[in-house]
């Protein structure tokens, strides 16, 4: 039997889901067919079909846990829940889950699994835990910087992440609707809007680096 080198079957399927995400993005998953993913990763359908069972599958993994510089948004989540500074963690924590929407294909792709989410109950189910890790790591955060006195108090801690999950969704539905949108020039204002939110009487936050 031959050996599977771990490393070369992750980087064939990295390499597939890359090339369908541009797919999926541009024209749908419906309009996409699997003929278009072989063709665009420059392979067979039976060798595609070797990495993945489906072409649905292949749309579920554009969604799963991605890596930066080796770390999945997982572990970043879990870091910044651990940090000795929530406010700053909270911040950074915002610039995660908003970076993403400054990549061209992106926005079109959450709004196209949204669609799809009413259709497919697993899909629903991938979204909603990473939604929900998502919401509970700015819960723990506010509940945090509350207690230490870096925010408002009377702020309700969850309700408040609901509503800095819906202030980062609106960078990611704006750019997929309106081509003069850009979430890069309008992450500082989203910040700022977040520190007036969160700290009322605080100095104005500085200029952070874009991520």
């Amino acid at each position: 039997m031959r050996t599977v080198d771990p490393a070369k079957h992750r980087a064939r399927r990295r390499h597939i889901i890359n090339a369908a995400t541009e797919l999926f993005a541009v024209k749908g998953f419906e309009r996409t067919t699997t003929a278009e993913i072989c063709k665009a990763a420059g392979m067979s359908a039976g060798n595609l079909f070797h990495y993945f069972p489906n072409k649905r599958a292949i749309f579920h993994a554009v969604f799963e846990d991605d890596e930066h510089d080796g770390v999945g948004k997982s572990e970043r989540l879990a870091a910044a829940r651990a940090s000795d500074d929530p406010w700053t963690a909270l911040l950074d924590t915002v610039d995660l889950l908003a970076a993403p929407a400054t990549q061209p294909l992106v926005p079109a792709l959450v709004m196209e699994a949204m669609i799809q989410a009413h259709r497919d109950a697993d899909l629903e189910a991938l979204l909603s835990r990473d939604n929900d890790e998502e919401r509970s790591t700015l819960t723990a955060l506010l509940k945090r910087a509350a207690a230490s006195g870096r925010i408002d108090s009377a702020l309700d801690p969850d309700d408040a992440a609901a509503w800095v999950m819906a202030l980062i969704a609106a960078l990611y539905t704006s750019a997929a609707t309106d081509p003069s949108f850009s979430p890069a020039d309008q992450l500082p204002t989203l910040r700022l809007i977040l520190q007036r939110f969160l700290q009322p009487n605080a100095d104005p936050v500085p200029q952070r680096p874009r991520p």
